[in-house]
């Protein structure tokens, strides 16, 4: 095991950055999830810490040793890809075997390791099987022990799950946690869904553009988003976004006017923020209110509602307010399109952010990170 740092790496193709002046600490045994959309260079950066490619400027090094100049083969990293890419005229034992057998190592040492890893993979059942005899979690867990046998001291993780349907996607979400609690090693995992980010990952890091948006633990970042790209990425579905305008401000709270006219004293540090300044508000459609709990309650009308049976999707319009609303209530509850529906704000859970996308401070603290 090691820990990963990052020192103001960047990476540029013929002068266009892909990555810029990022700096990362990863600590050892930990599990981190580079998470952003396609295009932000997460799979760039995994594959500079892994020496598929050349590092522009910045120094990395993994434990104490700086392995900038330091060839794949060299890093002691091992990386699952997002193609399963194993041999189809070879078992299983002999797929999981071959970079060993390749490195010349002796036969009962591979023999061990494989056992070993097929052990803690529940692959030892299945170590004569051709890949075609398998499914499709089956060959991804032997893809990982692949990599397991040459004892890495740092496992990357390529968007592994993206080949995988829906049902084994969350069979190996759960898999390789379980691996990860086993082996306590450092990993670094690769995706475009935040929820294997928020359901794998010891920390997270979203990137935007080539640049770390923010770092944090999972609640972290959902409750306590720096800016309006990780509110809006962070949390399924879509945080809500209303255009409002500051009507007065202080450190203790912010008083905004919505479009239609209504005005709500949201919870924030306020600090700087002018009357007139263009502001938006953030909603979760999980955090409106029982109306009879609420701040404000305003009133909407049902365009659509999805009914997922424990829970009720539902997308309002509400006059004055140009934009969708969606809101989450329970499963149980009678809604119908066209129906009025009445939902309320409760001012700790509401998020406010500048022009810049900055957001204002939350004053209220999530009892579920702070006890």
């Amino acid at each position: 095991m090691a820990s990963v740092t990052l020192r103001n790496i960047c990476k540029s193709y013929d002068g266009t950055p892909i990555t810029r002046s990022i700096n990362l600490d990863i600590e050892d045994g930990e599990f981190v999830v580079f998470v952003g959309p396609s295009g932000c260079g997460k799979s760039t950066l995994l594959r500079l810490i892994a020496g598929l490619e050349d590092i522009t400027s910045g120094d990395l090094y993994i434990g104490n040793q700086r392995v900038n100049d330091l060839p794949p083969m060299e890093r002691s990293v091992g990386m699952v890809f997002q193609s399963y890419a194993l041999y189809p005229h070879m078992s299983v034992a002999e797929n999981m075997g071959f970079g060993l057998k390749l490195a010349k190592e002796k036969k009962p040492e591979i023999a061990r390791r494989v056992d070993e890893a097929a052990r803690i993979l529940q692959l030892d059942q299945l170590l004569e099987r051709k890949p075609k005899d398998l499914s499709g979690g089956q060959r991804q867990r032997v893809a990982i022990g692949r990599t397991m046998v040459r004892e890495p001291k740092v496992f990357l993780f390529d968007e592994p799950l993206s080949n995988l349907d829906a049902f084994l996607r969350v069979q190996m979400r759960i898999e390789i946690s379980r691996l990860h609690q086993r082996l306590q090693s450092t990993m670094i995992y690769v995706t475009h869904d935040q929820v294997e980010a928020m359901t794998m990952a010891d920390k997270i890091v979203v990137l935007n553009a080539g640049q770390i948006a923010q770092v944090g633990q999972p609640l972290e970042l959902y409750h306590y988003p720096q800016n309006k790209f990780v509110a809006g990425f962070i949390g399924s579905p879509q945080m809500n976004f209303l255009a409002v305008r500051a009507v007065e401000a202080s450190s203790d709270h912010v008083t905004v006017e919505l479009p239609n006219g209504f005005k709500l004293s949201v919870n924030v540090d306020g600090t700087g923020v002018q009357a007139g300044e263009p502001l938006t508000l953030g909603v979760r459609p999980e955090h409106f209110a029982d109306p009879e709990q609420a701040d404000f309650i305003f009133n909407g009308e049902i365009t659509v509602a999805e009914r997922l049976g424990d829970q009720n999707l539902l997308y309002l319009t509400v006059e004055g307010v140009p934009d969708i609303i969606t809101l989450r209530c329970d499963g149980n509850r009678k809604v119908a399109v066209g129906q009025t529906f009445a939902a309320g704000l409760d001012v700790n859970k509401c998020h406010l952010f500048r022009a810049d996308g900055q957001a204002c401070a939350r004053h209220y603290r999530e009892p579920a990170i702070y006890g």
